[in-house]
């Protein structure tokens, strides 16, 4: 690996409290018996995490409280060689945090208090401009304020630098065109993208009528991950599949997150998109089978290991 990518992320601090359960309980139901840990989250500092440990040099925006989940979260990233200065601290909200429920087929369900995430404002994203500017790659969710990612995106887009939008949490409802159009990819997964287009993912055939919309959208590129039957990539000339790894899934809580950071540093390293999108599924599927979110991200020394491991094709020389 000759070129060391850059990889800007705007996006979302948590701190994760996670209890493993035999299965997911219902409304009104207890369940006892289950495992509890805490562990570093929001899906902006994954995806930071998860492209620095591949060895991008990552710069994270984000903003976190001034309390000591924000302390733990600062000093993580620093020890990830994440650059920092461009994270914010709030003096009146709460680091964010998210209760997640694992059951024990590795299926999760998530509760988020957003707290100093969604107190970012548009005039402190001013000073990451530069940042941005000069990024190979600009990686944006939907856990901060819709304003802000949208400014981030335009930021980007007017740089001509390649903008990663992974539209999660799931929207109400459409997105902005003037956002979409800032977007050179947009990659949801099977839910997410039938909330944007009204298609329901079952199989290959419906995920390219649902891709052909988020293009009609205005983003160049469409990926949607959908678990165990893999990704779908298209853009304006190419549609490809990306197979599944054939793994047993512990905890699918940071798949996603492995797929776009592996995705960003692959796409900002020289790969092809469909290149990228196959690098990010092997991160996904090796982020499945360890449990938490950071916890669960690869280093590109595992990530090799357990690819090859699978018999699978590992791009990177």
């Amino acid at each position: 690996m000759k070129k060391i990518p850059k990889v800007v992320v705007v996006g979302s601090t948590n701190t994760d409290m996670v209890i493993k359960s035999s299965r997911i309980p219902t409304s009104g139901e207890t369940i006892v018996g289950g495992d509890f840990f805490l562990a570093a989250g929001g899906k902006g500092a994954n995806q930071a995490v998860a492209a620095a440990r591949l060895g991008a040099v990552v710069q994270f925006v984000s903003k976190i409280g001034s309390d000591a989940l924000g302390d733990q979260a600062v000093s993580a990233y620093e020890k990830e060689g994440i650059d920092i200065d461009l994270i914010v601290r709030d003096q009146s909200n709460p680091t964010g945090v998210a209760l997640i429920m694992v059951d024990q087929e590795g299926e999760n369900a998530i509760s988020v208090a957003s707290g100093a995430n969604h107190a970012f404002y548009e005039s402190e994203l001013e000073r990451a401009s530069p940042a941005i500017r000069e990024a190979d790659v600009l990686v944006l969710q939907l856990e901060l304020p819709l304003p802000v990612v949208s400014l981030a995106a335009k930021i980007a887009s007017r740089a001509n630098v390649p903008v990663i939008l992974d539209p999660a949490p799931a929207p109400q409802g459409s997105l902005p065109e003037s956002l979409l159009g800032d977007i050179t990819c947009i990659k949801p997964n099977s839910s997410e993208a039938e909330s944007l287009t009204g298609i329901q993912i079952f199989d290959q055939s419906s995920a390219e009528r649902a891709a052909r919309i988020l293009l009609e959208m205005g983003p160049s590129c469409a990926i949607i991950t959908m678990g165990s039957m893999g990704a779908l990539v298209m853009d304006k000339t190419n549609t490809i599949m990306c197979s599944p790894m054939k793994i047993r899934s512990i905890d699918s809580t940071g798949a996603g997150d492995a797929f776009t950071g592996a995705f960003a540093f692959g796409w900002a390293l020289g790969l092809t998109i469909e290149g990228a999108a196959l690098l990010g599924c092997q991160a996904g599927a090796y982020a499945a089978t360890k449990e938490g979110a950071q916890p669960s991200l690869p280093t590109l020394s595992d990530l090799k290991r357990f690819t090859l491991a699978a018999g699978a094709e590992w791009i990177l020389t």
